[in-house]
């Protein structure tokens, strides 16, 4: 498709779309606790519905009607063996924390996904889950999709996540819940905490001492009611779009600010760039608030160590927020991008060349170079949705035509994502 290009700025407020990750743990949450649990502002997204899909087919009564969604839980044990495969679509939250929860049901359940699922290791998680008494085989020795679960009384355990991952993480507590005893999870580097919040918010108990958390097995859950924020990693397209353009002023509604997922505004302002945050509700269960940017002048900084589990989907937009800085940006620690939808180290790095960016791959991040004057040409999403929004975003300062291959990827989290730009150009 042909985007819109050479804006001059964008003005307005919208609403962007709840949040995935925790749109995700609503809908696992809610099947596996005891009785009704309702959502709100649910994300409509292909991976999301991914997630209901899945639950449906394990025997989980899940009426939806747009936003508005409702689960009839009946705990673990009401949980069926489908019979059918159980295809996760593009969504990588589903099937590692859908292996945590069927790794202790009694019955057999086979996975697959698209072809990007079929390229990310899933190792990460089944060999802990095997440990813990799971069976679980795929290609590669269960490296690679497709998976078979044939799940087991699971024995809780001790374990040290070799890789800060909030899906790994969740994977273990949904197994660890099921487990027979206490289960202690040590990550390398604090990551979204969804799921412990989640936890606790459906009744269940669980501590947390820093970078260790501790569950205990056979816990009741019941269910609730969740009202899903807007996702920042949604919002991140647009606090960039608004400070790259001149005469820019953006509002962004009903903003998740988790601390653990709140990495990009520390990142923001490092680099200059001119936001504020009214209404912040800090005692929710998951805080929110709205935000306004403005048009800034920014500059180059270092982004590294614990910072980078804190912002790593935003990782791309804030490479196109380099190439419009003062200055270098240089990003280190960030190895983690090579196992995403995409490689997003070289997916970003090729697909910003392209428009002129002055920007280089390292071993575990990049280096771009500021400012950069954008000029246009043919770039691809490669199927990952965040790939795509950042090119719509870049072509916005870009002096020729653009064409994005594989838009269709952007539907994934953000299916209102063009509609939402458009009123911000066209007010």
């Amino acid at each position: 498709m042909e985007l819109r290009t050479n804006a001059e700025q964008l003005k307005g407020e919208i609403s962007v779309p709840g949040d995935k990750s925790i749109s995700h743990r609503s809908i696992m949450f809610g099947a596996i606790a005891d009785g009704r649990t309702t959502v709100s502002n649910f994300l409509l997204g292909d991976d999301c519905l991914s997630t209901i899909s899945c639950f449906k087919k394990l025997g989980v009564h899940i009426e939806q009607q747009g936003q508005e969604v409702a689960i009839e839980g009946k705990g673990f044990e009401g949980l069926m063996e489908s019979e059918e495969v159980l295809d996760v679509g593009n969504s990588g939250t589903t099937i590692r924390l859908l292996l945590g929860i069927l790794a202790g049901r009694p019955f057999f359940s086979s996975l697959v996904g698209d072809q990007s699922i079929g390229k990310r290791p899933m190792t990460r998680v089944t060999k802990p889950l095997s440990i813990m008494g799971a069976k679980i085989d795929g290609r590669q020795d269960g490296k690679y999709t497709p998976l078979s679960v044939r799940g087991a009384a699971l024995k809780g355990m001790e374990y040290t996540m070799p890789v800060a991952s909030a899906q790994v993480k969740s994977s273990l507590l949904f197994a660890g819940l099921q487990a027979r005893g206490t289960t202690r999870i040590i990550e390398p580097a604090k990551t979204r905490d969804h799921t412990e919040r989640m936890i606790r918010k459906f009744g269940g108990n669980l501590k947390v001492d820093g970078k260790i958390m501790e569950v205990e097995g056979g816990q009741p859950l019941k269910g609730t009611h969740i009202h899903v924020p807007g996702d920042i990693s949604s919002a991140a397209f647009f606090l960039v779009a608004g400070a790259i353009l001149s005469k820019s002023e953006i509002k962004l509604k009903n903003v998740g600010l988790n601390p653990t997922r709140t990495g990009i505004l520390d990142v923001l302002t490092e680099m200059g760039v001119d936001f504020t945050i009214e209404g912040n509700e800090e005692e929710l269960f998951e805080p929110c608030g709205d935000m306004i940017i403005r048009s800034s002048r920014i500059k180059g900084t270092v982004i590294e160590g614990d910072m980078i589990p804190r912002l790593i989907d935003e990782i791309p937009i804030i490479a196109l927020l380099a190439t419009q800085a003062e200055g270098t940006t240089i990003i280190k620690d960030a190895e983690e991008l090579k196992v995403k939808e995409t490689n997003r180290i070289d997916t970003v790095v090729n697909e910003l060349s392209k428009l002129g960016a002055k920007i280089e791959a390292t071993s575990d991040g990049m280096i771009i170079y500021g400012k950069s004057s954008l000029s246009g040409g043919v770039v691809s999403s490669h199927g990952d949705h965040r790939i795509g929004m950042m090119l719509a975003i870049a072509a916005l300062v870009c002096k020729e035509k653009v064409y994005l291959e594989n838009s269709e990827a952007i539907s994934v989290s953000y299916p209102t994502f063009f509609a939402d730009l458009h009123r911000l150009m066209d007010l």
